[in-house]
C-alpha cells in the first residue's frame, strides 16, 4: 500500500514506525509499536479513568454538580470528541452502545443484589446506578472493536459462530443466575478453552504478522481489566461490599473479566464479521515474523 492511500493515522503510524526501526533493534521496535498501538486502541478507556482520577482529587461536596454526573457529562464529551475527530467510527459506536445497555442492566441487577455499590452522590441514576457506568463497559468494546481495525486482525479457525453466541449467553445469565442457582463457573471457564483452544487471534505490526491464542490473549486481558478496577475502587468510583478504598480488589474478580471478555468479544462480531475469517495471505505457524 502506498502512503498515498493511507489515511492521516496509518502515515503517523507508518512514520513512528519507520523511525522506530532506524533507531532501535528490530525485536524492540517491534514490541514498543505493539504496546503504543494497544495504547492507542484502549483510548476511550485510558481518557475515562484519567476522568475518575482527576475528579477524585479535587471534587468537593459543596459544588453543586455532583461527581457522577460530571462523569457522565465527562464521558459523552469525550465519546463526541473521539466521533467527530474521527479517532472512532459510527461503527465502533454502535458497538458502545450495545455494551452501554448490556452493561447498565448487569449494574442495575448487582447493585440491587448488593454485589457492589456507588456510595457518592448523584442525581442522573437508575435504581442507584449512576448512568455513566455503563461506558465503564462501552470502553472494554471500544478496544476491542478498535484493536480488531488497528492490527487488522483476523480469528482463525474460529468455532461455529452459533457456539460462540451461545457459550456468551450462558455466561451473561450466569452473572445474574448464579444468585439463585448453584454457579457454573467453573464449567463456563472450561467451555471458553474448549471452544477456542484452536483460535489465533493473527494481528499486523507493520509489515510482520503474528498470532496469539485467543484465551491466552483474554487472560492477559483480563488482567490489565482488574488493574482498571483498582483504580475506580481507589478513587470510591464504587467499591465491592466489605471493601475499602485501601483494599485491593479480588483477584477472584480477573476470572469474572475473563469470563467476560467471551461475552465482550462476541458481542463485538456482532457488527465486525468480517474479522472472522482466515488470512487470505500466508500466515506463519509461529509466533515469530513472517520471513
Amino acid at each position: 500500500m502506498t502512503t498515498e492511500n493511507l489515511n492521516r493515522t496509518e502515515r503517523l503510524e507508518r512514520s513512528l514506525g519507520d523511525w522506530m526501526r532506524a533507531h532501535l533493534p528490530f525485536y524492540l521496535a517491534e514490541f514498543v509499536m505493539f504496546v503504543l498501538k494497544q495504547g492507542w486502541a484502549a483510548i476511550f478507556g485510558i481518557l475515562l479513568l484519567g476522568g475518575l482520577i482527576v475528579t477524585d482529587w479535587i471534587w468537593q461536596d459543596s459544588w453543586r454538580v455532583a461527581r457522577y454526573d460530571a462523569l457522565l457529562i465527562y464521558a459523552l464529551l469525550l465519546q463526541a470528541f473521539l466521533l467527530t475527530t474521527g479517532m472512532e467510527s459510527w461503527r465502533e459506536a454502535r458497538v458502545i452502545l450495545l455494551f452501554h445497555l448490556t452493561g447498565t442492566v448487569m449494574e442495575i441487577f448487582k447493585v440491587h443484589m448488593g454485589s457492589w455499590a456507588y456510595p457518592g452522590d448523584g442525581v442522573i441514576k437508575l435504581w442507584e446506578v449512576p448512568l455513566f457506568s455503563g461506558f465503564m463497559y462501552a470502553s472494554v468494546g471500544s478496544f476491542i472493536a478498535r484493536v480488531i481495525r488497528l492490527f487488522n486482525m483476523r480469528f482463525a479457525p474460529y468455532p461455529p459462530y452459533w457456539a460462540t453466541i451461545l457459550l456468551a449467553c450462558a455466561i451473561y445469565g450466569n452473572f445474574f443466575a448464579h444468585h439463585f442457582l448453584p454457579d457454573l463457573r467453573l464449567l463456563l471457564f472450561a467451555a471458553t478453552v474448549i471452544l477456542y483452544l484452536r483460535t489465533r487471534i493473527w494481528f499486523s505490526v507493520g509489515a510482520q504478522t503474528y498470532w496469539m491464542p485467543l484465551p491466552v490473549a483474554a487472560f492477559l486481558s483480563s488482567f490489565f481489566l482488574w488493574l482498571a478496577e483498582n483504580v475506580g475502587t481507589s478513587t470510591r468510583t464504587w467499591l465491592y461490599t466489605g471493601q475499602t478504598v485501601e483494599t485491593w480488589v479480588s483477584l477472584a474478580k480477573m476470572g469474572s473479566w475473563y469470563l467476560l471478555l467471551y461475552v465482550s468479544f462476541a458481542t463485538v462480531t456482532l457488527v465486525f464479521r468480517e474479522a472472522l475469517i482466515a488470512p487470505k495471505r500466508t500466515v506463519p505457524k509461529q509466533s515469530t515474523p513472517a520471513p
